[in-house]
């Protein structure tokens, strides 16, 4: 589609403002008379408040007002909510336990806000809030999943008995427990996914204004979806009317997930916007990102996997306990449900499967989705089971993926996805290829000459993009529907603006929809303004999550595009007299196909808007809006291959090669969804070498800085070897599929099948520090 069109690599056009210090984020925004916020949080992970005395403070140097829960509750603003109902296999609704913005009774987690302190700068506000003097009684907690369900635990709401939130299952149990039953072999697996901490690069930051004059309120935020924000804030939260909330994600540095929800700040500085007549704004500091951001992952499973005498799966049975934290955060139930088990089939042929999930409530952060979001979850289980099969059954863990692989599609799954295209054996091969697999045998002894264990591991991940239709997510529990939206404007002089409901925080949409519109168009890329995060510009929209933005947000473009290529063409018709049927676009003109006769692109616009010369009822103008709901999810899939060497006399382990070779239908821009899997495999490998959110028995957190959280650095990564098989997704009218999550899906169970293989000890849990690499080193002798 041209230099600049869909399938070019296309330099991104945000990154000249991002790497000169132009960027504007939410902390950047300053406005008259703004003041700053910060909170006063809980130093126990679980006690009642017997009382909050803010005198103090409230006498404080520079100190504009100190608030707590109880006149926040006075006021009528609402708890915060999970969004998507899910029901127990008994039938009954899940137990959503109160969520106050600012305790007023229980604080249950280290970082709980109980007050927040507004004063002119930020040092007089944290030294005031020093002075808030809170009467606690400190409870027991509970702090591990598994913990949280034994007799006798602490209970953290009263609305869940046994601090269970919901018992759900998926799948036909009496067809999985009658075929492993039968089974010539059955493999048994404890998998544990290790929590973790999102580590945007920007730290969550909110800044409330209300506008006395016009009774109006504008919050801007680090969010990934400002529509749903002002949406839940209204509708829920009881923060201000939806026709007078106006919210605004500016650029936002990185969210993975944890940028989606609301939290009790955006809530708590509106409110106290008003409360105070003035702006306030709130910054959060590392220390409170690591204490308040929603954690990911924290799932412990029992996997039964059964074969047949030929090595083909016939049955899967898994028992999974979650942690959901100390409240349930807006997407937090779908997680290990919808967007779990359904994808515990992978790319294998299972003939039965049953998943059953219990969430728990533990004195801990809240736990909602992170990069992946349920996926990377359900990879790790399925493939360090793969992987476990094959070194129990004496066959090449390649050879049983293979022998397994689903062939022919669409493909029913018995967990309610139908896959719609792939070929999951031209990805396998090309990675093999690409690692050389067979000459691995040869680099394993040359290690072990110099005293080095050499492992390679495969992981075989397919995963849901674009969470839709909204139909059917409706009647699975969300409380939303999961389309987006699109206006394309063109203007008189034939630039063009976007506006779209999906929100960029490191995609590149700024370029990669400019690229659609450029190659439809055929108008330079720098002629084009995409146009988002503002619900005052913007219509209403779902955001960026999940892998959506180009399978669903691109698509509610092409569409908006269908039409006014369709109006663009009637009117070079008219002007040129001709039939509309031989118009095309091409170089930026409307050409009447095999004449000469041309017209620029901008005086088509012109015509539109001058209206001096149209056909008969037309209305002036060039712009159209679109709607997209997708039929179906999109499922990227691919191969991933990782070689490592293993020191065993320090347990450190360095990963010599990766290979990623993954199928993401039609790809827009190579070089950037390039860069998209380069940080997915980062944030992935991060998983699983080094990072973890840990707690001490009191519910401390442990891990409340980088010098005590690790995460990955350059030196620690490897060059990365990708390749791209695309089938087309048939589901979408651009046939792309979605790459943002894949790396971080598909990288810990190959770098972890790699490092088991290399200590030949397949007991070993994220992350594989170099500690936990030698105790299982040593183990194995």
């Amino acid at each position: 589609m041209g230099v600049e069109g869909v399938g070019a690599r296309v330099a991104r056009k945000e990154d000249k403002r991002f790497l000169t210090g132009k960027g504007r984020y939410t902390d950047d925004m300053v406005v008259p008379g703004m003041k700053y916020g910060y909170f006063v949080r809980s130093p126990h992970a679980h006690a009642k408040i017997k009382s909050i005395d803010i005198s103090a403070a409230k006498a404080m140097p520079g100190v504009i007002d100190a608030l707590d829960g109880k006149q926040l509750l006075a006021d009528g603003i609402g708890n915060l909510i999970c969004g998507w109902m899910i029901h127990s296999k008994d039938g009954s609704a899940m137990k959503m336990g109160a969520w106050r913005p600012l305790a007023v009774e229980t604080v249950r987690y280290v970082g709980d806000a109980v007050a927040i302190v507004i004063a002119d700068s930020l040092d007089e506000a944290r030294d005031a809030a020093e002075a808030v003097v809170v009467d606690y009684e400190e409870l027991p907690a509970v702090i591990e999943a598994v913990d949280a369900l034994k007799p006798g635990a602490p209970q953290i709401h009263p609305e869940a008995a046994n601090n269970l939130i919901f018992d759900w299952e998926i799948g036909d149990a009496a067809a999985a427990d009658q075929a492993i039953a039968q089974a010539e072999h059955v493999i048994e697996v404890d998998i544990v996914n290790n929590r973790l901490s999102p580590n945007a690069m920007e730290p969550r930051a909110t800044l409330g204004i209300y506008d006395a004059g016009d009774d109006h309120y504008t919050c801007y935020t680090t969010s990934q979806n400002p529509h749903l924000a002002r949406l839940v804030m209204s509708a829920f939260y009881n923060v201000a009317p939806e026709n007078k909330l106006r919210v605004i994600a500016p650029d936002v540095g990185g969210g993975f997930g944890s940028k989606i929800y609301i939290y009790p700040e955006e809530i708590v500085c509106l409110w106290a916007s008003k409360k105070t007549g003035v702006p306030v704004k709130w910054t959060a500091d590392r220390t409170e990102a690591f204490l308040t951001d929603a954690h990911g992952r924290d799932h412990v499973s029992k996997v039964k996997m059964a074969f047949d005498a030929d090595n083909r799966i016939t049955a899967l049975k898994v028992d999974t306990i979650a942690n959901l934290g100390a409240y349930m955060s807006l997407f937090s139930s779908c997680v290990p449900t919808y967007l779990y088990a359904t994808l515990l089939s992978g790319q294998y042929d299972i003939p039965a499967i049953h998943a059953n999930v219990r969430t728990v409530y533990t004195n801990t952060a809240p736990v909602d989705a992170y990069r992946g979001a349920g996926r990377p979850e359900a990879t790790y289980l399925l493939e360090r089971t793969m992987e476990t099969a094959a070194r129990e059954l004496g066959i090449s863990p390649a050879e049983l993926r293979r022998k397994n692989f689903i062939r022919s599609f669409p493909h029913q799954t018995p967990v309610i996805l139908n896959y719609d295209a792939g070929d999951y054996e031209a990805s396998l091969n090309a990675a093999m290829q690409a690692a050389d697999w067979n000459g691995f045998a040869a680099r394993k002894e040359e290690a072990s000459q110099r005293d080095m264990k050499r492992g390679i591991g495969m992981s075989c991940y397919i995963e849901a993009c674009g969470l839709a239709p909204s139909q059917a997510v409706g009647s699975l529990g969300a409380g939303v529907g999961l389309w987006e939206s699109a206006e394309v404007r063109v203007n008189a002089v034939g630039t063009v603006e976007v506006l779209t409901g999906s929100h960029s925080h490191g995609q590149g949409h700024e370029t990669t929809f400019a690229q659609l519109v450029a190659g439809r168009l055929g108008v330079p890329i720098d002629s084009i303004s995409i146009v988002h995060g503002d619900t005052d510009k913007v219509q209403m929209g779902m955001g960026t999550y999940g892998s959506r933005s180009g399978a669903v947000g691109m698509s509610a473009v092409a569409k908006a595009l269908d039409k006014v290529e369709a109006k663009a063409k009637k009117i070079a018709a008219h002007l040129m007299e001709a039939d509309e049927s031989d118009i095309v676009i091409e170089n930026g003109e409307l050409k009447v196909a095999g004449t000469d006769k041309t017209l620029p692109w901008f005086q088509v616009a012109l015509a539109a808007y001058t209206a001096h010369n149209l056909p008969a009822g037309m209305e002036p103008g060039l712009k159209e809006t679109a709607f997209y709901d997708p039929s179906n999810f999109t499922f990227p899939a691919g191969c991933y291959i990782c070689e490592v060497e293993v020191d065993p006399e320090t347990g450190t382990t360095k990963i010599v090669q990766f290979v990623a070779a993954d199928d993401f239908g039609n790809i827009i821009n190579p070089m950037i969804v390039e860069g998209q899997v380069h940080g997915g495999l980062a944030q992935g490998i991060g998983q699983a070498l080094l990072e973890g959110v840990h707690y001490d028995e009191s519910g401390q957190l442990l891990t409340a800085s980088y010098m005590d959280y690790a995460m990955p650095r350059a030196d620690d990564l490897p060059s990365f070897d990708l390749s791209h098989q695309n089938t087309p997704c048939p589901s979408n009218p651009l046939g792309v599929k979605g790459c943002g999550e894949a790396g971080a899906i598909g990288s810990p169970p190959a770098l972890m099948n790699a490092i088991t293989d290399a200590i030949g000890n397949n007991m070993l849990t994220m992350p594989a520090t170099p500690q936990k690499v030698w105790m299982a080193a040593r183990a194995t002798h």
